[in-house]
């Protein structure tokens, strides 16, 4: 259920003059565009209706009537007073602090009153480890009721950790097999960014007999059934999890693919070169797969119960 926001249209004017610009100067996803809606607009909201509910004159959100204290103290509305999750936090705050040098370079502000805004420390815990015995029945669960293209599409998966959305976007020609080596090209990966991503020899055989399937080198690697044309990410995630029902796995999405990826590369391989193979920016991003996990430090102190 999408939260309902009672902001002025003043409110809105502001909000909405930030998200234009956006959408016209810079190459964001509508869903990031919705999103930084709704986190300035759930601003407003506890500025309009909350911060100053015991005055009797209206008020109204503008990016000049905000101060650094006015901040912190919404800073601390969502964490003390709704008890959201630091990483709600944070993600608000930090569209707040793009927001505030967003109005800052346009003049709006003479100070970004966002920029001494610390977020929320967060504890840092692995995402969720899929075990051998739980891809095994994943990839036996698409081989006893799947094509030959969903196959390939979950074992690719498994074996490059591509996400959904680089995926969908490959084409027959961004494949390139040799005898002793191979590799994909992401024309596409987050924020845009090319990468190359090696194919190990267990993929490259798979591929070479699904690749003499596909006829046109421009046509999509993994083609919607329904358009022939290239597949969506809410169809492809919806395929994977038809799978993992099939399998009739607990607690996985489609995404713990390429954390199985990540895992597994990361018992083996230096964290540098895999944050290059994922397409990371930063190594912080891939040292989660060298922490424990929940059920991993669970594990650990079970060691000294006593029964």
């Amino acid at each position: 259920m999408k939260p309902i926001f009672h902001v002025s249209s003043q409110a809105n004017h502001h909000i909405q003059r930030f998200i234009n610009d956006l959408a016209l100067n810079e190459d964001l996803s509508a869903k990031t565009l919705t999103q930084y809606t709704s986190d300035l607009r759930h601003l407003a909201d506890w500025y309009e209706r909350k911060w100053h509910r015991y005055q009797e004159e209206e008020i109204h959100f503008a990016p000049n009537e905000m101060t650094t204290p006015t901040l912190i103290h919404y800073r601390e509305y969502m964490q003390k007073v709704r008890s959201l999750k630091p990483k709600t936090i944070n993600r608000r705050l930090n569209t707040l602090k793009r927001y505030f040098e967003w109005a800052t370079q346009k003049q709006l502000v003479s100070l970004d009153v966002a920029k001494p805004l610390k977020l929320i420390r967060e504890e840092t815990t692995s995402p969720r480890h899929m075990t051998d015995q739980e891809e095994a029945s994943l990839l036996r669960a698409v081989q006893n009721h799947g094509t030959m293209r969903d196959y390939n599409l979950v074992l690719l998966m498994l074996h490059t950790g591509l996400r959904t959305m680089e995926v969908c976007r490959l084409a027959k020609s961004d494949i390139n097999i040799g005898k002793r080596s191979g590799r994909l090209l992401v024309r596409s990966g987050k924020q845009n960014k090319q990468r190359e991503v090696p194919l190990n020899a267990t993929i490259r055989h798979a591929l070479t007999t699904y690749l003499a399937t596909i006829s046109s080198d421009d046509a999509p690697l993994f083609a919607s059934k329904k358009t022939g044309g290239y597949m969506g990410e809410r169809a492809l995630r919806h395929l994977i999890l038809k799978y993992i029902k099939a399998a009739r796995l607990e607690n996985i999405s489609p995404h713990d693919l390429r954390h199985r990826f990540g895992y597994v590369m990361s018992e083996r391989t230096p964290l540098h070169r895999l944050a290059q193979i994922m397409g990371h920016d930063s190594l912080n991003t891939t040292m989660v797969y060298v922490r424990a996990t929940r059920s991993d430090l669970q594990a650990e102190v079970e060691k000294i119960a006593w029964q």
